[in-house]
Parts: C-alpha cells; sequence; structure tokens
C-alpha cells in the first residue's frame, strides 16, 4: 500500500509569517511611507547620524590626514589664508584711510582679522563639501552608510584647521591690546550659528553637484567674488542706511559683524546700534540680524538633511 501523497503546497518550506506581515516592508519605510518633514528628521537624527557618529569621526581624520599628506607647510596652511585675507583687507582699508585723509586705527585691522578667520571657515568647508560625494564615489557605490556623513566630515575637518586659525586670532588681539568684555560670550553663540549654517549649505551644494556637475564651478565663483559682497574688508555702515540693509541681507554678514562688535567693541547683540553718516543715521546692528542668521541656519541644517535623505536612493545612478 502506497503512502499518501503531500501536496505541493505542503511540501514547501514552512513559512510561519503572513503574506502580508508588514514586517517585511520595514525597510521600505523611510522611502515610502515616512513622508513628513518630522518623521523623516527623526529617522536622521535617530537611525543614521547618531549610530553611525563613530564613521563621522574616522571620516574627519581621514580628510585631515589627506589634507596634510605630504605637505611641507603643514598646520601653518590653517592660518595663511586668514592672513592673506587680513593682509589684503588692510592694503585696501589704509588706501582708504590715505584717500579719507586719516589714519588706520588698529582696531579696524583686528575687525578684519575677527571677521576673516570665520570666513575662512566658510569659504573651505563649502569647497571640499561640494566634492564630497563625486569624490567618495567607491564609498557611495559599493557599501551603504548614510551620505550625510561626507559633507559633515568635510565641515568638521575645516572646523579643526579654523580652531588654530581661531587661536592666532585669539593672540593677536591680546598683542594688540584687544580688551575682551563680557559681550565676548556672544561669540560662540555666532560661531554655532555659522557652522549650522556652513553644514547645511555644504550639504546642499555637496547633493547639487552630484545631480549638476557645473554646480562646484557656479559656487566657486560666487566664493570668489562673494568676500565683496560680505563684510568682510568693509563695515555694512559704509554703504549707508539703505546698503548698509542690504549687505545685511548675506545670512553669513551678521555673524561677521556680531563677532567683531562683540569682541573688538564689547558690544551686547541684544542692544541696536546706530553710527552717524553723511547721509543721516545708520543702523549698524539689531537684535534682528541675529535671529535672521539664526533662522537662516537652522532652515539651511534641516533643508540640507531632508533634501540628502531624500535624493539618497539616487545617488548611485549619478556618481
Amino acid at each position: 500500500m502506497s503512502e499518501p501523497t503531500t501536496s505541493s503546497a505542503a511540501q514547501s518550506w514552512p513559512d510561519d509569517t503572513p503574506a502580508n506581515d508588514p514586517a517585511d516592508d520595514d525597510w521600505l519605510r523611510p522611502l515610502q511611507e515616512r513622508r513628513s518633514l518630522a518623521g523623516d528628521l527623526h529617522f536622521i537624527l535617530r537611525h543614521e547620524l547618531w549610530p553611525y557618529r563613530g564613521l563621522l569621526y574616522e571620516l574627519m581624520r581621514r580628510d585631515i590626514r589627506v589634507r596634510y599628506k605630504q605637505a611641507v607647510m603643514g598646520l601653518l596652511w590653517a592660518v595663511l589664508m586668514p592672513m592673506l585675507i587680513v593682509a589684503a583687507g588692510a592694503l585696501v582699508r589704509v588706501a582708504m584711510a590715505f584717500v579719507g585723509g586719516r589714519a588706520l586705527v588698529p582696531e579696524e585691522v583686528v575687525g578684519i582679522a575677527v571677521k576673516a578667520v570665520p570666513w575662512s571657515f566658510f569659504v573651505g568647508a563649502l569647497g571640499f563639501g561640494i566634492n564630497s560625494l563625486t569624490g567618495n564615489a567607491s564609498l557611495v557605490t559599493k557599501i551603504y552608510f548614510p551620505r550625510e556623513v561626507l559633507p559633515l566630515a568635510s565641515t568638521l575637518a575645516q572646523m579643526v584647521d579654523s580652531s588654530i586659525g581661531l587661536v592666532t586670532l585669539i593672540v593677536l588681539c591680546l598683542l594688540v591690546g584687544v580688551n575682551f568684555g563680557l559681550a565676548v560670550v556672544w561669540a560662540p553663540v555666532l560661531l554655532a550659528i555659522l557652522v549650522a549654517f556652513t553644514a547645511g549649505s555644504a550639504l546642499v551644494v555637496g547633493c547639487g553637484n552630484l545631480f549638476f556637475r557645473d554646480t562646484k564651478y557656479i559656487v566657486q565663483v560666487l566664493l570668489s567674488f562673494g568676500i565683496f559682497f560680505t563684510p568682510v574688508f568693509f563695515e555694512p555702515e559704509m554703504f549707508g542706511p539703505t546698503g548698509a540693509r542690504l549687505m545685511m541681507l548675506n545670512p553669513v554678514g551678521p555673524i561677521l559683524e556680531g563677532l567683531r562688535l562683540s569682541m573688538v567693541y564689547d558690544h551686547n547683540l541684544l542692544r541696536s546700534l546706530s553710527a552717524a553718516g553723511p547721509t543721516g543715521s545708520v543702523l549698524v546692528w539689531s537684535p534682528w540680524y541675529l535671529a535672521y542668521s539664526a533662522g537662516w541656519a537652522l532652515a539651511m541644517l534641516t533643508g540640507g538633511l531632508l533634501l540628502f535623505h531624500r535624493s539618497e536612493p539616487k545617488f548611485a545612478e549619478y556618481v
């Protein structure tokens, strides 16, 4: 008597998971179901950046080592760019003082130096961040990791460079005789705003350069001439009431001016400041400038993270 045969369904491998178990599609949720801004941002911070913080640190170390590998000047490169900016700005201010028939005040040169270090950080971080994806094509296409760490690592590496320039700046201020007052506590706040804005900008331009390769050329042109549209060599009040407001529309402008006023002139940034000009009173500083730059920094950082998160599935196709 033959044994009873089983059906083909009974011979198949047993499966205790229901056919429509939603757990099978968990890996799709960040792309298909999690479409709210708050949900995406929570996923980025909790499941991508925080678990991969060690990778972020290692990529930052790698960028620093590669940057100074076989470099004759070594860490002196970190202070070279701010020194060149200060020298160029001092030359411009000397010429302006000569034409105006007045002497150059040392505080003017110190003010340029205070603004040169954060400006060089902004330019350097964007310069390295824009190539962070295209320069790591082998990593992007072969293994999984949150791609946001690439431009963020470039920004952190530039922070290490700028910290050396910052120490040099503090020594210069002490040698010139700048007496830091209580208003200097605004410097860490302004630097944090600058770092957030720079990181967000690096995320945006790094992602844009992956899809449109001429983005880096546009950014290079903007950075090359941007120093003339940012209050680095000049103070906004030199352009009159209307020109000063237009100059401060640049989100980096209030950060640089806030650093100059708080560190060199011990001005409390919660108080407005005006100066007399040839055409009337000029608004030098307003607390709203601080809120304006902080809003831009928050928008750029949040928008950059969300842009990366939602564009990441297409990176391998364009890299």
